[in-house]
């Protein structure tokens, strides 16, 4: 639990100590050339290459994933021949599933697909964050830019990268009980794929949008308007969501305990194509989306039993 209550506030641990070593002088030139570092030099978060093996098999990752639980179910192996790009199903408030399984081997993903190295990708902006951003480039985390899909794409065979692909958006319609996916217009990760001769490989979080409840913010409403804004303003978004705390189940910060099993699908095999026409994109792309609801059909009665409606995709 402890794991999982510092993840949850963790970045605003990292700002807080950041800014205890900045009341010290003696730090201050360290800090600056850290900060110059971060803003100039270190181009890591656009190539994944602080991956640490031994930071990601740590036993907290396995208290972390233990607490949910969070669990890895393949539906067929994968050959380490080929890059893929694997497409993270729902978004949910955090993405707590896609850590756990993508981040650390916590579930699994080494033994279930040897040879494949992982890289989850999130929002460059995580990358500007003091010793935050230590932790996650260590567990292979990576930027979600354009170039750094090609970047690590590029290297070939058994490179792996994760899009949450409902990004912000979807995060805002993450609520128990639902599956409303922002899909209908995301075909930038399939024109990747399609460049890179990357397999696409869906995958379905059932239990993602269960561990967080959140305040009303239907379309059309103040609140919902203020975070749209608030999105195309910074590129991300804040949804009003609540946990439970350490000491009571009621409100707080960390995600309430319920299990969330991470399924991937069957590799959907792509044509190498640098320039590809739209037609073929949305032709793959449909396919993804057929791939990802047949996951839905197979999985929901096991998994998604307190279901208040079925998958629906959108945007």
């Amino acid at each position: 639990m402890m794991v999982v209550a510092v993840w949850s506030v963790i970045i605003v641990m990292s700002c807080f100590v950041f800014l205890m070593l900045c009341s010290i002088p003696a730090l201050w030139p360290f800090l600056v050339m850290y900060m110059i570092w971060i803003f100039c030099i270190d181009t890591s978060p656009a190539y994944g290459s602080r991956l640490s093996p031994w930071f990601r098999s740590l036993k907290i990752w396995q208290y972390f994933a233990e607490y949910y639980p969070a669990s890895l179910l393949k539906e067929c192996d994968l050959p380490a021949d080929r890059p893929y790009v694997f497409g993270y199903h729902p978004h949910g408030i955090i993405g707590m599933g896609a850590l756990a399984t993508f981040a650390t081997e916590a579930t699994g993903f080494s033994k279930a697909f040897p040879g494949i190295k992982p890289h989850l990708l999130t929002l460059t902006n995580n990358f500007h964050v003091p010793l935050y951003r230590e932790v996650i480039l260590s567990l292979g985390i990576s930027s979600v830019s354009r170039q750094s899909c090609s970047n690590i794409l590029s290297r070939g065979a058994g490179q792996a990268i994760t899009i949450v692909v409902g990004g912000a958006a979807e995060s805002l319609s993450a609520r128990p009980g639902t599956a409303d996916l922002t899909l209908k217009r995301r075909l930038g990760f399939i024109k990747v794929a399609i460049q890179h001769g990357a397999d696409l490989v869906p995958v379905f979080s059932f239990g993602e949008n269960d561990i967080y409840n959140q305040m009303p913010n239907e379309k059309g409403t103040t609140v919902y308007a203020l975070q749209k804004k608030f999105q195309s303003m910074f590129g991300f978004t804040l949804p009003l969501f609540h946990g439970r705390g350490l000491l009571n189940y009621n409100l707080g910060l960390m995600p309430y305990r319920r299990r969330i099993v991470s399924v991937t699908g069957r590799p959907i095999h792509v044509q190498r194509c640098e320039k590809p026409p739209l037609e073929e994109v949305e032709r793959v792309h449909q396919k993804y989306i057929e791939e990802l609801t047949r996951i839905w059909n197979t999985y929901k009665d096991e998994f998604a039993k307190t279901r208040l409606r079925e998958l629906s995709i959108v945007d």
